[in-house]
């Protein structure tokens, strides 16, 4: 017998939607950015051997990176309580984004970093910088040049992540997702809307960080090149003139 397809269900719960895409859109601004900030602090400190921050930074990377998302959440939800340390399901999951994310973009920046050419951090100490606007002002945009097409890949793969925050009760999308589907029932189509809503907001975080890229990192090559060529063309323009 032929399956007959009925959205009427889904739309019903569409709040229950909006809900789920909203917090799951919170998750991916809060875990990307302060994700990123925190993986920015521990590359400078692992990439430049600061006392003691590099080897806790090391420790941290390791520990995140060799254990499963799942368990670090459950850890921070679950175990942080028995030391005194209650958070609610979206805070917990916003905290485990942010801790998973920080440890992974660690080591796609450090490796960014020490792509930099060291003639470039001895042109800055020469010129006075300290190292900390040596790393600010030299180091780390051609950096993020390098590595920012890697580091938005594991932003949309932790944005995607975020879909365990559901074992918690967080209701992002894949418990809105469940949540539809016991009620109506319509399992087929509440995870195909969701699946479609997950494939839209990895497009849309995707195309946003590229944006994002091409303006903050690239934009000013791009503009000194294009300024250049105009210069360029007025040039040959002018003594095409003249010798005419």
């Amino acid at each position: 017998m032929a399956y007959r397809f009925d959205f009427t269900p889904i739309l019903t719960y569409a709040d229950v939607l909006v809900r789920g895409v909203v917090l799951t859109i919170e998750l991916i601004l809060v875990g990307g950015v302060v994700g990123v900030l925190l993986g920015i602090a521990c590359a400078y400190a692992r990439a430049e051997r600061v006392a003691v921050f590099s080897q806790l930074a090391g420790i941290y990377v390791e520990l995140i990176r060799n254990t499963p998302f799942i368990v670090q959440l459950f850890f921070i939800f679950f175990g942080l309580p028995a030391a005194g340390v209650r958070l609610g399901e979206v805070e917990a999951a916003m905290l485990a984004m942010v801790i998973n994310l920080g440890a992974y973009s660690t080591e796609i920046i450090r490796a960014g970093i020490q792509g930099v050419p060291a003639g470039q951090r001895e042109a800055a100490a020469s010129l006075g910088m300290t190292r900390i606007e040596c790393f600010r002002h030299v180091v780390l945009v051609p950096a993020l040049r390098k590595i920012w097409p890697a580091l938005s890949s594991q932003i949309v793969i932790v944005m995607l992540g975020s879909s365990v925050c559901s074992q918690i009760a967080a209701e992002e999308l894949s418990f809105a997702a469940n949540f539809i589907q016991s009620r109506s029932f319509r399992a087929f189509e509440a995870y195909l809307v969701a699946t479609a809503i997950y494939l839209a907001l990895a497009i849309g975080t995707r195309a946003l960080l590229k944006q994002l890229g091409d303006r903050l990192l690239y934009g000013a090559n791009r503009r000194a090149a294009l300024a250049a060529r105009r210069a360029a063309t007025t040039a040959a323009a002018s003594g095409g003139a003249v010798h005419g």
